[in-house]
């Protein structure tokens, strides 16, 4: 199992950020090899990825999502691919974005460009690129503002605290820890 995790502040508030991320078709414009993404429902995606010359086309869905907090996803296709990714609010103009993806490189380029961190690498080139396109926009193309809870939680946002780095930057949410998500557990980076 290959395993990115990167994070970028950007300059916008976190419900501002956080609204851009959930206008998964506007992905091509800022995520390098994302050549498109339809939106089947609230909670269903089909991607079309072409990454390394390897095209993939897959289907995921939303296993948590909770406004300017967190959205996680898993694919649903019998492909091991899922992801989280969180929001934190830094200040009234500051947010941090931290990204976790878990996959199962499949061929043998996949193999190898995990092993040397291609995969590392454009995450992070991908973060620098919404950087760019929500600070130079200002705001976000649409939003979301639905919330789905983790499967077999009941009501996941009675114990989130509104700011999950209220302790001081770098410290974990254990709110955060949910294994019953279907999606990674995203720590905050130091």
């Amino acid at each position: 199992m290959a395993t990115v995790q990167e994070f970028i502040d950007v300059s916008v508030p976190v419900s501002t950020a956080y609204n851009q991320w959930t206008q998964f078709e506007a992905f091509p414009e800022f995520m390098g090899g994302v050549e498109s993404i339809t939106q089947i429902s609230d909670t269903r995606n089909h991607w079309v990825t072409k990454i390394g010359g390897v095209e993939r086309e897959f289907d995921t869905e939303i296993t948590e999502q909770h406004p300017d907090e967190r959205i996680a996803w898993k694919s649903t296709d019998g492909k091991s691919h899922a992801g989280v990714v969180t929001f934190h609010r830094l200040d009234d103009a500051q947010t941090r974005v931290t990204v976790q993806l878990d996959w199962d490189p499949e061929n043998f380029t996949e193999k190898v460009g995990a092993a040397v961190g291609a995969d590392d690498r454009q995450v992070k080139a991908d973060l620098a690129r919404f950087k760019e396109f929500i600070e130079n926009t200002g705001n976000e193309t649409g939003a979301w503002r639905g919330n789905v809870d983790a499967p077999g939680s009941g009501s996941a946002t009675a114990s989130r605290s509104a700011d999950p780095l209220a302790d001081g930057p770098g410290l974990a949410d254990p709110s955060l820890d949910d294994p019953e998500s279907g999606g990674p557990r995203a720590a905050n980076p130091a």
